[in-house]
């Protein structure tokens, strides 16, 4: 008996031993539920050939080609990734909408004998999900935010909450984006809708009664949009401040941007995109250091003249629970940096 459900509540959905994706590998790559396996029926050249045949030709030629597709990338998804599951296996199953991709799956599955359940509404009733939860609904979280200038640690330091029992998002590794002019990754980012799901997948894998740490950020990191609420969420919470001296902030920028500046088209790119207040002169100095390898001494003229000021002006009045002036960033310095906030964040428990 095929099961129907639209139960996609964290632990709904790891009752399940799979969730198998029928939609097409662009579909899949676009944005997809967590944890989701992609097994197309159709795959995303067959689906465009089906789809022209529909449009331009016949109809009927159309559905007789789907469907000869269609059983032949099943029988290869029951001969090869599913060759190992036997009689007990628990797969939920879902396409764009719930209609004929996902329903050719589930028929073949339940003839096989395993208790197979599809996702009503398919793709579109985990969207609406995704939606409702970061639009409609009010954060149901204690942010703080970690704040300080560019290079001072922040992100070295949100990793090393966990290891102090704090909880924490990390943002920018959400979006794949370090969050400056600088800080595009070499995995590139996720569709908005795909951070979206990454964002709530985080979301709700942490406690909200217990405050959560997230690095001080724009609306946008590289070109995705936090949503609303949540930046509003952010626009009132406390601050962390974080301070360090420019040196150490500098060789840490180096460090940690080591991809662009090993890269020097890329990094001249980069530069050629700052804002147009700033002299020529001062981004034609820029782009000969660039071109030049001094990339620390680059690093600190930006923080100086760019990054700082820019930082300075952002930072409003917000109520900071703590400053933390740290001496150096080296490992051992970013730990406890990590066990300070540790220390701090009980008493933003009524936040």
């Amino acid at each position: 008996m095929i099961r129907r459900t639209t139960d996609l509540r964290p632990a709904a959905r790891a009752a399940f031993d799979a969730i198998i994706d029928v939609r097409s590998p662009s579909e899949y790559a676009l944005d997809h539920i967590p944890g989701a396996i992609n097994l197309p029926v159709l795959n995303d050249e067959q689906r465009a050939l089906v789809g022209t045949e529909y449009v331009q030709g016949s109809k009927f030629l159309a559905r007789r080609m789907g469907a000869a597709l269609v059983a032949r990338n099943i029988a290869g998804h029951l001969e090869g990734a599913l060759k190992e599951r036997d009689g007990s296996f628990r797969p939920l199953v879902y396409c764009w909408r719930g209609g004929q991709r996902s329903g050719a799956m589930v028929t073949v599955m339940d003839q096989v004998g395993w208790p197979v359940t599809v996702l009503e509404g398919g793709y579109q009733t985990w969207r609406r999900r995704v939606s409702n939860a970061l639009y409609d609904t009010p954060l149901p979280l204690q942010l703080v935010l970690l704040s300080g200038p560019t290079g001072c640690g922040k992100t070295a330091i949100l990793n090393r909450l966990a290891d102090h029992g704090v909880q924490s998002l990390d943002l920018e590794g959400l979006a794949g984006h370090r969050g400056s002019l600088f800080g595009a990754m070499p995995q590139g980012q996720p569709s908005q809708r795909g951070f979206e799901t990454a964002l709530l997948a985080a979301i709700e894998a942490l406690d909200p009664t217990r405050p959560v740490v997230v690095e001080a950020e724009s609306s946008r990191i590289g070109v995705r949009a936090l949503p609303p609420r949540f930046w509003t969420a952010m626009g009132t919470a406390p601050v962390i401040e974080m301070t360090a001296p420019l040196s150490d902030r500098a060789r840490h920028i180096v460090q940690t941007y080591v991809e662009i500046a090993a890269d020097p088209d890329r990094l001249d790119q980069a530069l050629t995109r700052l804002p147009r207040h700033h002299a020529k002169t001062t981004i034609a100095r820029w782009r000969d250091l660039a071109s030049a390898g001094e990339i620390e001494t680059l690093a600190t003229q930006l923080m100086q003249d760019h990054y700082d000021p820019a930082y300075r002006r952002s930072k409003g009045d917000r109520a900071v629970l703590a400053t933390l002036n740290l001496s150096g960033l080296s490992p051992d310095d970013l730990s406890d940096a990590a066990a300070h906030i540790a220390r701090v964040l009980p008493s933003t428990a009524a936040v």
